[in-house]
């Protein structure tokens, strides 16, 4: 007796399970490619960075985060040497102030007077 009563019931939450889930299934979808929308290009950018800072070599003409163009004279673990402007003037700086390795040097040569 008690079968006959069951049987709409779990037919009915079943049914109510189906249509709760197939509600939330788009938002669950919208959620996973928005993820991957923000997600996979970071990675290959944090990719792109840590092996630049992997390849550093003395010599490197780079710019750092401070917008300091220089070239780098030794290579430490943590740290990196770089020699700005015709002074010769060595700075340290973290690994990862350096921002990217320049194609051509971008230096101040200082040949030119500053006009005020």
């Amino acid at each position: 007796m008690l079968n006959l009563f069951m049987g709409p019931i779990v037919a009915a939450v079943a049914e109510g399970t189906a249509s709760s889930l197939m509600s939330t299934l788009p938002l669950i979808l919208i959620m996973v490619v928005l993820m991957a929308v923000m997600i996979i290009p970071q990675r290959k950018r944090d990719k792109k960075v840590k092996e630049m800072l992997a390849s550093l070599r003395p010599g490197d003409r780079v710019r750092t985060i401070g917008g300091i163009y220089g070239t780098i004279t030794s290579v430490k673990d943590d740290y990196v040497v770089v020699q700005v402007g015709p002074d010769k003037v060595h700075l340290v700086f973290a690994r990862g102030a350096i921002s990217q390795i320049e194609e051509k040097g971008a230096e101040n040569t200082m040949s030119e007077s500053v006009v005020e």
